[in-house]
């Protein structure tokens, strides 16, 4: 793959470290920064994230990232909280989000009875499957990947991916040049690393 400038968008959420090197093993380079003209002039941006959404957007829009990502014109990525964060609104703290995807995030709930003892938040694998979008190749239709979150986005117009965790939500979503997965690529062993070298070939 030829060598690309990649920004890892720098802001106050873990898991930057873990995208970091899941490009290395790429034999990929990415520049971890906050700066506004080099996230513009990248050939690809990732939104990664481990956080809580109402403190996070607060630092977003203090900063002018939350302006920064939705100006974006190539391909972007995000990830898990990154994700949450390009939808509409998001019951986890109450706070209005970047909108990229008009779409808000909902927190799950157990049901009663609960025979089957799931738990909040979901943790672990689980499966991707209706995939809708070039961030997958079709052979990974039904394969596994690393989840950890407690809220999700329904389905809707934007679904890229499907996942079952006491309902079928959307573990990826697509338009235009933003792309965005709820669970974690980069912890997502060969699956994940698939799924990122087909980001970075878009």
């Amino acid at each position: 793959m030829a060598p690309q400038k990649i920004v890892i968008i720098k802001y106050n959420a873990g898991n930057i470290r873990s995208v970091n090197n899941a490009l290395t093993r790429l034999n990929q380079e990415a520049e971890i920064t906050a700066d506004p003209e080099k996230i513009r002039k990248a050939d690809k941006v990732i939104f990664p994230g481990v956080g809580e959404a109402s403190t996070t957007m607060r630092y977003l829009n203090e900063t002018g990232l939350s302006e920064v990502i939705r100006s974006l014109t190539q391909p972007t990525l995000g990830i898990c909280l990154g994700m949450q964060l390009m939808g509409s609104h998001s019951e986890e703290g109450g706070v209005d989000c970047l909108n990229i995807f008009d779409e808000p995030i909902r927190k799950f709930a157990l049901p009663a009875p609960n025979p089957a003892n799931l738990k909040i938040p979901q943790m672990g694998w689980n499966r991707i499957f209706d995939l809708k979008s070039d961030l997958f190749d079709p052979s990974l239709e039904g394969q596994y990947v690393y989840f950890v979150h407690s809220y999700y986005v329904a389905l809707g117009e934007h679904t890229a991916a499907t996942t079952d965790y006491l309902l079928n939500y959307s573990s990826a979503l697509q338009r235009d040049n933003f792309f965005a997965t709820q669970f974690h690529p980069e912890k997502s062993g060969p699956v994940g690393q698939r799924i990122l070298e087909r980001f970075l070939k878009l």
